[in-house]
């Protein structure tokens, strides 16, 4: 110890000062709220990183504290969110269109079931791929249906419609926008969406910004859920697909574009709004 003490040059009395210190409040405080960052942390499936562990804390929790902190405690910690990746866009090719955009890459509505947009996306596990419809309410970003198939029938996607359907009872006018795949250019869909009186919308041909919404979601499902770990059966898939939505993401999960409140969240404070007026 004094030949440590030598080279540091500090005098060993310092040195057993410093040592038989207690920590002061701020390391005390600090580990305190590491703890909780934690359990946060874990709570999002390990998929939050600073920003959204921040709002948890102060939406959430009541936790007074600011977000370069949480981020400092989070890499002291080794605890890391799930992250972006870069896209490459492909150069969108222009079709002779069939079917009218009435979005027009405006992606927003000032009510719940005004504006949905809908997609497929796809998955392998060791059995075969699994295919997965939804439907999305842009204005609170809810999925308000869902449809989990081994096929790209249409039925896939007018299931998806149909349950949307019958969870939200949307008016007639309300516009549920799409991309220009068969299964949104059949009959059988085309005439669901007459008989509820919806109008149908769809984007250009490979453009993926047309039905953007839909992309940034099947890219987070991508990340917080499809590509961390190897599927065996579609079952197994099929049935986290189905956790991950209603357990997770409908009721919890919190968006930047929402204030980082949950689509349940930020549903639930446009009624209230409502019904205070």
């Amino acid at each position: 110890m004094a030949v440590t003490c030598r080279v540091l040059r500090v005098s060993r009395s310092g040195f057993y000062e410093w040592k038989g210190r207690p920590p002061s409040l701020r390391a005390v405080a600090d580990a305190s709220l590491t703890s909780t960052i934690t359990q946060v942390h874990a709570g999002s499936r390990a998929t939050y990183g600073a920003p959204r562990v921040h709002a948890e804390l102060r939406l959430g929790l009541g936790v007074a504290c600011g977000r370069k902190r949480v981020a400092r405690l989070m890499r002291t910690a080794g605890l890391v969110g799930v992250c972006h990746r870069r896209k490459h866009h492909r150069r969108s090719v222009p079709l002779p269109a069939q079917h009218v955009d009435l979005v027009q890459r405006r992606f927003s509505a000032d009510a719940p079931d005004r504006l949905w947009a809908t997609d497929v996306t796809e998955h392998p596990t060791a059995e075969g791929k699994v295919y997965c419809a939804a439907v999305l309410d842009v204005f609170s970003r809810t999925i308000v249906g869902w449809s989990i198939a081994d096929h790209m029938r249409s039925e896939l996607v007018v299931d998806a419609l149909e349950m949307a359907r019958w969870r939200r009872r949307p008016t007639p006018g309300a516009i549920v926008h799409s991309d220009r795949g068969s299964q949104y250019t059949s009959w059988i869909f085309g005439h669901r969406l007459r008989t509820a009186g919806l109008l149908g919308s769809m984007g250009r041909v490979a453009s993926s910004v047309d039905n953007t919404m839909m992309e940034s979601f099947w890219s987070t499902m991508q990340r917080e859920l499809l590509d961390r770990r190897q599927w065996s059966t579609r079952a197994e898939l099929g049935s986290a697909i189905f956790e991950w939505i209603e357990g997770f993401y409908n009721p919890r999960r919190r968006h930047s574009g929402l204030g980082y409140r949950s689509p349940a969240e930020f549903e639930a404070l446009h009624t209230a709004a409502l019904t205070a007026a």
